[in-house]
């Protein structure tokens, strides 16, 4: 019975820890999926363009961190 529960608790406690839950930044339409373990960015922000006022800068890309550590990190700016 008490191998039931030991199994039972480590399983909700890697559930807490892997399940993640999605952060929207208000910045374009960056979505944060930030989990206790890792977090997953799929990046679209718009930011000013330095040579012209009236142009704007598109950064897209996704970005995976684990235990802050970024492991993948594949962004570009588009016009």
């Amino acid at each position: 019975m008490k191998k039931i529960l030991i199994k039972i608790i480590v399983f909700l406690i890697i559930l807490i820890l892997l399940i993640p839950v999605p952060i929207y930044v208000k910045d374009g339409g960056t979505i944060v999926y930030q989990a206790i373990l890792y977090s997953v960015t799929n990046y679209h922000s718009l930011y000013p363009d330095d040579t012209n006022e009236k142009d704007h800068k598109i950064l897209t890309g996704i970005e995976i961190k684990i235990l802050g550590f970024t492991i993948y990190k594949n962004t570009r700016f588009e016009s």
